[in-house]
């Protein structure tokens, strides 16, 4: 039987989404822990000095909106206004708000992963601070930073009795 060719041809047009299949997953996983909280409930927070759940999901939100949009210029310049949403003196989101948020950035993700093909990923962006990074780099960024964040969110949740997801 002769050698499967192994050419570059299909890398640059089949789309990466299956490569990160789990990661809708979690996404909808975020927002039906979030979905039902109450305004105290999403005020809670694991210990004084750590920051609020509805903190934690802001900034799993503002951060999407900062790498898509003003770094990778994907998505709606509406993805902008979630930007601030995590600094100290913000008015606290309710949890309609945080689901529309990760549901808006959400949007934009499964589009760049619909869209994107293994050759797209090494496409590179100059960032300020850290130099040239791919758009591998900061998927995977993206992703850790999600599972951090909302690693944060269900600890936190959870420690209050509230549901959690089962990951």
């Amino acid at each position: 039987m002769p050698a499967q060719d192994t050419s570059r041809g299909d890398m640059d047009t089949m789309s990466i989404a299956p490569f990160y299949k789990g990661w809708d997953n979690y996404q909808r996983l975020l927002v039906e822990a979030i979905a039902p909280l109450t305004d105290a409930q999403i005020a809670l927070q694991a210990a004084p000095n750590l920051r609020p759940a509805w903190v934690l999901v802001a900034h799993i939100i503002s951060a999407r909106a900062s790498w898509l949009h003003r770094r990778l210029d994907e998505g709606p310049a509406e993805l902008l206004a979630y930007l601030p949403w995590d600094d100290d003196g913000e008015p606290q989101r309710g949890a309609a708000a945080l689901v529309s948020g990760l549901e808006a950035t959400w949007a934009v993700i499964a589009d760049c992963l619909n869209r994107w093909t293994p050759a797209d990923l090494e496409g590179v962006i100059q960032h300020p601070v850290h130099g040239p990074l791919t758009r591998q780099w900061i998927l995977w960024h993206l992703i850790e930073h999600d599972l951090h964040h909302g690693g944060e969110l269900f600890f936190t949740l959870g420690m209050h009795g509230l549901p959690t997801p089962e990951l």
